[in-house]
C-alpha cells in the first residue's frame, strides 16, 4: 500500500461527498424558484432528483466487482464538475430547464456512485483505528460542505443577482466557479489518493447479477420484513413534505405568505444556523443511545422530530421580520431532527444485522431516500393549492403516522446500549 496521511485526504474526500448533494437536493430548489417556477414544478422536478439515491444499491455492487474504489472516485468527481460546467452553460438558452434538469440528474447519479465508492475506500484505505479516529472527522468536513453549499453559494449569488440584474447569469458564474473547484477537487485526488493494496484494480469482466438478486431476495425474508418498509417509508413523513417547501416558503413574498428572505438570508439560516442544530442533535443523540439504549429514548426521539415541526406554522401565521425568530425557529426544528434522526439510522443498523448486513444496509439507504422522493414530489401542489400555513397545518396533522410507525417496530431494549467489558 502506498500509504498517505489521512489528513491529506478524508477531509477533502468528504467535502467532495457532501457538497453535490446540498447542490442537487437544496440550491436547485431555491435557483428554479429564484428563476420563476411554482412550488408545484420546482417540488415535483427536483424530487426526481432523488432517484439515484434510491436505486444506488442495485448499481452498488458492480461498483464493488469492477475497477477501484479509487477509480470510481475520481471519475465520479469530474463528472460532478463537468455536470455543474453543464448547468452553467446551458441556463441562458431557451430550454434551460430540460437541460439543467439533465445534468443536475447527471450530478446526482455521480454524486451517488461516489458515495460508493467514497465510503468502501475509506475502510480499505484506513486501518480501523484510524477508521474510527476519522470517523467524527469525515462527518464535519460532510457537514462543512453543506454550509458552504448553502451559506456560502447562496451568499454569493444574492450577490451577483444585485450587480448583474440578472438571476439566470447569475447562477450561470455561480455553477461555473463550482465547476472549476470541483475539477480540481478531481485533479488533486488523482494524485493524492492513496493506493491500497485491497484496492487493485479488479480483474473480473462480469458482475454476479445471480448473486445481486439473491441477496436482494434475502433482504424480503427477514421477519417483518413489511414493517421495516413502513417504519422506513412513515418516520419521516412530515419532514419530508416541510423539507421541499421549506427554502420556497423562506424566499417567497410575504404576500403570498411567506417569509420574503434574500438567497443570503435562506443560506445563513438553512445553512449556518439549521446545519449547526442539526449537528448538535445528532451528536447528542448518539450520545444518549449509547447511555441510555433504544426502548429508554424511542419516544423522547419521536417527539423530538414531530413536534418542533409546529416552529413552521408559527412563522407562517405571524410571519416575523426579524431574522432572531427565524433563526431560533429553524435552529430548534433542525436540532430536533438531528436528535430523533438517530433512532432511524440505529433501527437501519438494527435491521440490517446478519449475512449481506452492508447490501442490506444499502437497500434500507434506499428507502430511506425513497421516503423524501415520494412526499416532495406532491409537497409543491399540497403547498400551491393551500397556500403556506394550511400546509404546515397539514403537516402537523400527518405526525400521528411517525408515532405509529415507531410503535409497530420491534427492536431489543438494550440495542445500541453500552455493553460493559
Amino acid at each position: 500500500m502506498k500509504s498517505r496521511n489521512p489528513w491529506a485526504w478524508v477531509p477533502s474526500l468528504y467535502f467532495a461527498e457532501g457538497f453535490p448533494y446540498v447542490i442537487v437536493m437544496t440550491i436547485a430548489v431555491v435557483m428554479y424558484k429564484r428563476l420563476g417556477l411554482s412550488n408545484t414544478e420546482v417540488a415535483f422536478y427536483t424530487s426526481w432528483l432523488y432517484l439515484p439515491w434510491v436505486i444506488k444499491p442495485f448499481w452498488s455492487p458492480i461498483v464493488d466487482t469492477l475497477r477501484s474504489k479509487r477509480w470510481w472516485i475520481v471519475t465520479m468527481q469530474f463528472l460532478v464538475g463537468a455536470a455543474m460546467a453543464g448547468v452553467a452553460f446551458t441556463l441562458p438558452t431557451s430550454h434551460y430547464l430540460q437541460w439543467t434538469l439533465a445534468f443536475f440528474w447527471l450530478m446526482a447519479f455521480s454524486s451517488a456512485t461516489h458515495d460508493i465508492a467514497a465510503d468502501g475506500f475509506y475502510m480499505l484505505a484506513l486501518d480501523e483505528h484510524q477508521q474510527s479516529l476519522f470517523v467524527g472527522i469525515r462527518s464535519t468536513f460532510y457537514r462543512i460542505a453543506m454550509i458552504a453549499g448553502q451559506a456560502l453559494l447562496l451568499f454569493l449569488v444574492e450577490k451577483l443577482e444585485i450587480y448583474l440584474r440578472q438571476p439566470a447569469q447569475a447562477w450561470k458564474w455561480i455553477f461555473l466557479a463550482s465547476a472549476v473547484c470541483f475539477l480540481l477537487v478531481s485533479a488533486y485526488h488523482f494524485f493524492i489518493l492513496p493506493k491500497p493494496s485491497e484496492d487493485a484494480e479488479k480483474q473480473a469482466d462480469r458482475v454476479d447479477f445471480q448473486e445481486i438478486f439473491t441477496t436482494f431476495l434475502t433482504f424480503f425474508k427477514k421477519p417483518q420484513w413489511y414493517i421495516a418498509i413502513l417504519f422506513l417509508l412513515l418516520y419521516r413523513l412530515p419532514e419530508a413534505l416541510l423539507t421541499k417547501i421549506c427554502p420556497l416558503f423562506l424566499l417567497d413574498k410575504m404576500s403570498k405568505g411567506g417569509l420574503g428572505l434574500t438567497p443570503g438570508e435562506v443560506g445563513w439560516a438553512q445553512g449556518t444556523i439549521g446545519v449547526i442544530g442539526l449537528l448538535i442533535g445528532g451528536i447528542l443523540g448518539g450520545f444518549c443511545i449509547a447511555e441510555g439504549g433504544f426502548k429508554k429514548w424511542l419516544w423522547p426521539m419521536v417527539l423530538a422530530i414531530t413536534i418542533p415541526d409546529c416552529v413552521y406554522l408559527f412563522l407562517a401565521y405571524y410571519q416575523p421580520e426579524s431574522m432572531l425568530w427565524v433563526d431560533l425557529a429553524i435552529g430548534t426544528e433542525q436540532f430536533g431532527y438531528g436528535f430523533g434522526f438517530t433512532l432511524y439510522m440505529l433501527f437501519m443498523l438494527y435491521y440490517s444485522q446478519g449475512p449481506s448486513k452492508t447490501a442490506h444496509y444499502a437497500f434500507c439507504t434506499g428507502f430511506m431516500a425513497l421516503s423524501m422522493m415520494l412526499p416532495g414530489m406532491i409537497a409543491g401542489k399540497l403547498a400551491d393549492s393551500l397556500g403556506y400555513y394550511n400546509f404546515f397545518i397539514l403537516v402537523i396533522c400527518l405526525i400521528p403516522l411517525t408515532f405509529l410507525a415507531a410503535a409497530i417496530i420491534k427492536v431489543p431494549a438494550d440495542f445500541g446500549l453500552k455493553k460493559e467489558k
